[in-house]
């Protein structure tokens, strides 16, 4: 693939995706160029995966025909103004921060401008992420393809409406972090039981991981897929019940219309 990718930003989302798309070999690690405001952190990026590191984040924008604005939200503003200039018809600029809008982007990248608004997670660390994206009118179908082609190199992707974003942040973006807690809380439940802490972890992730991957590729409601382990008068009924009790569902609910509403207000 002959593009140049520019990350503006190199924290750890801007990690997991160079890793794996030097991994995937779509492009060479060459083409790809990054700036931080850690030089360590570009040093031992460029040790690990041979990228180009930039001076600035102008050099970034000026040299990539695909710039990704890969900085914490409240910095979107102040760097869209510092690379404003280095905007060509062809370049394309995508966003991987909650709570802007494409109108935010458009406003400060300009109206003519390609940008591609994405929400991807941590998974993409391992090459299971979830990405959502939506295009603005100016890029064109091709772009959209080869696009999406690169976010795929570290998980699925889904194409959707923009007024859907919150809604992605909540159920993808932040959700990594609430399950994380659940295999915390079982393997702390195990070791309470006796079992080494080690050993709990990965039962309890392996668990999560199994059963992630029954809804994906069984295609059948979570709430059969439940019932299916529900035996009558067994324990995993025990605990359903218990769980219904102390409220896990309307907690996990109130918990996502919270972060959902957090990322209006970004």
């Amino acid at each position: 693939m002959n593009k140049k990718i520019g990350f503006i930003g190199c924290g750890n989302m801007a990690q997991a995706m160079i890793a794996a798309l030097v991994k995937s070999k779509l492009i060479e690690s060459n083409q790809i160029i990054a700036s931080n405001r850690s030089k360590n952190i570009l040093e031992k990026m460029n040790k690990e995966y041979g990228i180009t590191i930039a001076s600035n984040n102008i050099e970034v924008a000026e040299k990539s025909d695909i710039v990704i604005l890969a900085v914490k939200p409240h910095l979107y503003e102040m760097v869209m103004k510092e690379i404003k200039d280095s905007k060509t018809k062809e370049k394309i600029f995508v966003s991987i921060a909650p709570g802007k809008t494409m109108e935010f982007l458009e406003t400060h990248l300009g109206a003519d401008a390609k940008i591609l608004r994405t929400m991807p997670n941590t998974p993409s660390m391992v090459s299971e992420g979830m990405t959502a994206v939506c295009p603005n009118s100016n890029i064109d179908s091709e772009e959209l393809e080869l696009l999406v082609k690169l976010i795929e190199s570290f998980g699925a992707v889904e194409i959707i409406e923009e007024k859907l974003f919150d809604a992605v942040v909540a159920v993808s973006g932040s959700s990594p972090a609430y399950v994380f807690m659940f295999i915390e809380a079982m393997a702390d439940a195990a070791v309470i039981q006796g079992m080494p802490r080690a050993q709990a972890y990965r039962f309890a992730a392996q668990a999560v991981l199994g059963s992630a991957k029954m809804v994906l590729e069984s295609k059948s409601h979570p709430g059969e897929l439940k019932d299916m382990v529900c035996s009558p008068g067994g324990t995993t009924i025990e605990a359903v019940a218990v769980l219904e009790e102390k409220g896990m569902r309307s907690a996990v609910i109130e918990a996502m219309r919270k972060c959902a509403q957090k990322s209006k207000g970004m």
